[in-house]
């Protein structure tokens, strides 16, 4: 008998507009739960949540809006820095995103009374990811449709710029590899490029395109993971430079790719939202067909917990949150 993987979400929080991007954050800041930033047409909400997954005493969520910070534009990418710090007596939130007008912000709030921003210019085509350096969250890697990968420090001076042969879709930086920077480039190329010469020293090729979004496994520095055409994709960095595994299985073309940041064989994909709705997939390497299928109305985004197999993804007016068992 088939088992039906189906799943609605496990929980549901309602929000004033579409949601663009909602982002974990993905850096340890205290006990209180979990941080979490959502943009959307002209807003950028920080939250913080539990869920009973992880705290006995929570029925379901618990979900409380922080602060709603005036954005002006269409978020399009937030990234957290890891000097945040929530559970100081002053709160200290940082983070950044890029937007529809090109520009990237960074924001900064202790909460009740400095709230500021910077804006950094720079890039001519639609910035389509941005990450902070993982220790100290001293500088930003952005990746736009212009080409290009820059990085900023915060002062938005641009230190580094890498020229691309096409968009550049997806930027990682990994937390015990601090000196190497993954691109993903949307005809299929996947380059790491070491940040003291500024030279390209690894490429991966996904051979299909376009490849729409990649993702470097917090848990396995050698793992890589992508999305190209209707395809997942899955590299072994120490064995080749093609994909180990791939597999079919979004028939309106895959859009993101997220591996869970406490399980390396565990992983989600969505498809290109559509009409009504996108479709969410969570799967598992040592499973042949998913382990999990969502549906989000006109859904877009897509973030793992820190330390929970539970996935997030934006939707029209709600973030939808789904709960896996692997």
């Amino acid at each position: 008998m088939k088992h039906d993987v189906s799943r609605n979400a496990a929980y549901t929080v309602d929000c004033e507009d579409y949601v663009h991007v909602v982002e974990f954050n993905p850096f340890e800041f205290g006990v209180a739960g979990s941080l979490i930033a959502y943009g959307g047409n002209s807003y950028v909400v920080i939250a913080s949540c539990r869920f009973q997954e992880e705290d006995s005493t929570v029925e379901g969520i618990e979900f409380k809006t922080l602060k709603t910070f005036h954005h002006g534009v269409r978020v399009d990418a937030i990234a957290w820095s890891p000097e945040t710090r929530f559970d100081a007596l002053t709160p200290h939130l940082r983070f950044c995103t890029a937007a529809g007008d090109k520009k990237i912000r960074i924001f900064f709030s202790d909460l009740p009374d400095k709230n500021e921003y910077k804006v950094i210019e720079g890039h001519s085509g639609y910035i389509n990811d941005l990450v902070f350096s993982p220790h100290e969250g001293k500088d930003i890697a952005s990746v736009s449709d212009d080409h290009t990968c820059r990085i900023w420090d915060l002062e938005g001076n641009q230190i580094a710029i890498f020229v691309l042969r096409s968009p550049g879709m997806s930027v990682a930086w990994h937390p015990e590899d601090a000196f190497k920077l993954m691109v993903a480039e949307k005809t299929g190329t996947i380059r790491f490029y070491d940040l003291t010469t500024h030279q390209a020293i690894l490429s991966l090729d996904s051979v299909q395109v376009p490849l729409m979004s990649a993702d470097w496994c917090l848990r396995n520095t050698s793992r890589v993971g992508a999305v190209a055409g209707n395809d997942w994709l899955i590299w072994e960095m120490t064995r080749s430079s093609y994909p180990q595994d791939n597999k079919p299985v979004h028939a309106d073309r895959a859009r993101l790719f997220r591996w869970s940041k406490c399980n390396d064989n565990l992983f989600a994909t969505t498809g290109c939202p559509g009409k009504v709705n996108s479709q969410l997939l969570i799967h598992h390497l040592g499973h042949p067909q998913p382990i999990l299928i969502g549906s989000a109305p006109v859904g877009s985004g897509l973030s793992w917990h820190r330390t929970l197999p539970l996935c997030v993804v934006g939707g029209y007016r709600k973030l939808l949150f789904w709960v896996t068992e692997m």
